[in-house]
């Protein structure tokens, strides 16, 4: 049986281990904090932060691990569809899409279900330390450097293939380097994001209503950067809010403040919530200096065995709560790439083409929101300013148009790719939809 050792106990590296059993690998998880079955790992801290599982995330998390939402909805996580899934654009609630779904729960409980199945196959090992280099043999990866948790001691794990699921701080690309491998190249779009998260004891304020999302807008005319939130009911009969903005406008952790923008939001579900319902503990924050992509797909020469996957590969800005819906997409590419026969020990270049399309689908819809605000510099794409103002058209019909809206909420939930949004009559009923308005 052939072994591989996945770098992080992230969401993304218990996915990508779900995948490497289906297919027979036997898998070792190698994780700083160890794998206890319900302890938080203490290399996330954005986890107290609010997360967003897309519906795609959501259908490949169940292709891994079924049942995964019927056993969260039992242990509290709330099920929104259709109307109760409010979303508000530019101080208007945009008309509801039928279907649509999004489930509401913690991070820590979507974490703990996940790392739970993963752990009880006997197929899957842990072993509690922090990677810090590889060993490549014959033109492939043929051990992994680990320096174990309680001493300086470093071990070499044998491998017969590595998966990098270490985030955005991954230092795989160094280690490249050592070995004298070339390093992909890399985008970094300065964000400058700053975000916050609360919880409110839950109640009977808002029957109808299970989330409720404040879209990202660029700043106005006066300069002022508009608050983008979101919040969602959760296990524990609880609220989670998140404030997000930009530059000088980013959150704090004061309570009042938190309240008084929550209020100042023109989503009237964030207003009640602020009035009636008791907060609960203390407001976390988190910040994110810029958006970051790995061009592995580009690297030439790479060693046999080696694959990256989750935030190692791309990290969005968090508003458009893109990440562990493509932390479980690169799990399905990886299982998608070893079935149609793929040498596990060889060069992985197809299965990070295949990659790429999950990437620059993300990337291509997060950072053209992101360029709209005016301290993001770039870089512009070709053709920035006709896109951005089709953006804004395809947004404003989307406000009252429910076919227009959920052909770009099956873009932002990422079950279509953005260019499906280039069609003829897709904007032919753009165009009717601002014409009736």
């Amino acid at each position: 049986m052939q072994h591989v050792v996945v770098l992080g106990g992230s969401i993304a590296g218990m996915a990508a281990a779900r995948a490497l059993r289906s297919l027979g690998k036997r898998v070792t998880v190698v994780e700083p904090d160890g794998l206890a079955a319900t302890a938080a790992r203490d290399g996330v801290p954005q986890s107290g932060q609010l997360h967003a599982l897309l519906d795609m995330g959501r259908t490949q998390a169940e292709r891994w691990f079924p049942g995964l939402s019927k056993d969260l909805v039992a242990e509290g996580a709330v099920l929104g569809s259709g109307s109760e899934i409010q979303l508000f654009s530019r101080g208007r609630r945009k008309v509801s899409v039928p279907g649509n779904e999004l489930i509401g729960v913690s991070r820590g409980l979507l974490e703990e279900h996940i790392r739970r199945r993963t752990l009880l196959d006997d197929g899957v090992s842990v072993r509690a330390g922090k990677a810090c280099g590889l060993v490549v043999r014959d033109m492939r990866v043929a051990a992994v450097r680990v320096r174990a948790a309680d001493s300086d001691e470093v071990h070499l794990v044998p491998a017969d293939a590595v998966v990098d699921a270490t985030g955005r701080s991954s230092r795989l690309a160094s280690w490249l380097r050592e070995e004298g491998w070339p390093q992909p190249p890399v985008d970094r779009m300065r964000i400058d994001l700053g975000y916050a998260t609360a919880r409110f004891r839950r109640g009977h304020e808002l029957p109808d209503v299970r989330v409720a999302h404040q879209l990202p807008a660029a700043a106005s005319g006066t300069g002022a950067q508009p608050d983008t939130g979101a919040m969602a009911a959760v296990e524990g009969d609880q609220w989670m809010a998140v404030i997000a903005a930009y530059a000088g406008m980013r959150p704090t952790r004061d309570p009042a403040d938190f309240r008084r923008r929550m209020k100042e939001m023109d989503a009237g579900p964030f207003g009640v919530v602020a009035d009636r319902c008791e907060l609960i503990g203390e407001v976390e924050t988190y910040g994110m200096a810029h958006s970051l992509r790995r061009r592995w797909w580009e690297v030439e020469r790479l060693p046999g065995g080696l694959f990256v996957v989750g935030d190692a590969v791309a990290s969005f800005n968090p508003v458009y709560g893109q990440g562990m819906t493509s932390a479980l997409l690169h799990a399905s590419c990886l299982a998608a790439y070893l079935r149609r026969g793929a040498d596990l020990r060889a060069p992985a270049h197809a299965y990070f083409h295949h990659v790429r399309v999950v990437v620059n689908a993300a990337w291509e819809l997060s950072t053209l929101s992101d360029l709209a605000q005016p301290h993001v510099t770039g870089p512009y794409p070709r053709g920035y300013p006709l896109a951005r103002k089709m953006a804004e058209w395809m947004e404003e019909a989307s406000t009252t148009d429910a076919w227009v809206n959920e052909r770009f909420l099956d873009v932002v939930n990422m079950r279509r790719r953005p260019a499906d949004l280039q069609t003829p009559r897709f904007w032919w009923r753009v165009a009717m939809a601002r014409a009736r308005r």
